[in-house]
């Protein structure tokens, strides 16, 4: 029986604008420092670090509100949650980068996908180079490359709310 002190809908909500709010700055700091599309590793340690600080905090307000009780399953709906909206929201700031913001943006991808492939494979020919360029245009369409970024957040989500949730669960004993 879930407690009526706390409001999972609101701390999802909550937690997964602020995510995806952080995901955005991040995102704008990409694009003012033209890192955009051939992004540091730092970057995406700082993305890893938000949605795990994300999905824990979440997870432990809900836990203060519930008098100090949570399921893995409350973890795993929070977790979830959090890394859903987080994910849908920073999905809206890449729609806007790649069809406002750069509209040609597919095509700079492609040439620096182009570039570093003929620099890590130098004995690649032209030929399997087109052919490997043709494959990756074809998941390379925003929608595609959206839909990819809403499953990998909510797995990392899945992942960090099982980890979280069996560290931080404390089963009610009023709960059969």
């Amino acid at each position: 029986m879930e407690n009526s002190n706390a409001n999972s809908k609101s701390i999802i909500l909550n937690y997964g604008l602020l995510l995806g709010i952080l995901s955005i700055v991040l995102g704008v700091i990409m694009y003012v420092t033209n890192a955009y599309l051939n992004p540091s590793w730092i970057f995406g340690t700082i993305g890893f670090i938000l949605i795990v600080a994300a999905i824990v905090l979440g997870i432990k307000a809900y836990k203060a509100q519930n008098n100090n009780y949570l399921s893995l399953k409350e973890a795993f709906k929070l977790g979830l949650g959090i890394a859903l909206i987080g994910a849908l929201v920073s999905v809206v700031w890449q729609l806007i980068l790649m069809n406002i913001l750069e509209p040609d943006y597919m095509s700079q991808m492609a040439e620096v996908q182009r570039t570093q492939m003929t620099e890590n494979f130098p004995n690649m020919s032209e030929s399997q180079i087109n052919d490997a360029m043709e494959m990756n245009a074809k998941f390379s369409s925003p929608w595609i490359i959206a839909a990819f970024a809403i499953i990998g957040n909510l797995f990392f989500g899945f992942i960090i709310a099982l980890i979280a949730g069996l560290i931080m669960k404390n089963k009610n004993p009023q709960d059969v």
